[in-house]
């Protein structure tokens, strides 16, 4: 069975990565979908964010990571995925992510979604924090892996 996990992933954390290991034992094939939104002003460009993620799920055989600057759904349509990851830290998450999984279930009536919480240790981790505290040099250890620390660090050199 075929999931994805789409997402801005700007800057990739540990809970992201947590998600994927955990989604990557329960399905056969994960595709990582790196949202290119340009709405949205990224820190990260898509080709660094999806970079980043290929080099930190090297070791997991069934993870591939695409970029895709169109409606997810759409993507999912093409691919043949019917399964829709969404990580959630907590109820304000939830709602969102409830809202949106609506939407996506008005577009394509046959994609599902699964929420996953993450694991409680990153709990509080948001990408928009993590930027701050990169602005300001402040420990990033605990929140990202080191090439996404590294890579935050030179961003704000």
């Amino acid at each position: 069975m075929k999931a994805a996990f789409p997402g801005s992933f700007d800057p990739p954390t540990s809970g992201h990565i947590n998600i994927i290991q955990r989604a990557a034992g329960i399905f056969d094939e994960l595709i990582i979908i790196i949202a290119e939104n340009k709405q949205k002003k990224y820190l990260f460009s898509a080709q660094e964010r999806a970079s980043m993620i290929q080099q930190l799920v090297k070791d997991l055989k069934n993870v591939t990571v695409t970029v895709c600057d169109c409606l997810v759904v759409d993507f999912l349509h093409r691919m043949g995925i019917k399964l829709l990851i969404r990580g959630v830290r907590g109820l304000e998450d939830f709602s969102y992510e409830f809202e949106l999984s609506m939407m996506n279930k008005t577009l394509d009536p046959q994609i599902e979604t699964i929420f996953m919480t993450t694991d409680p240790e990153y709990f509080v981790i948001r990408s928009s924090s993590i930027k701050e505290l990169a602005s300001f040099n402040g420990d990033l250890h605990s929140m990202v892996p080191p090439l996404v620390a590294k890579a935050l660090k030179e961003k704000y050199i």
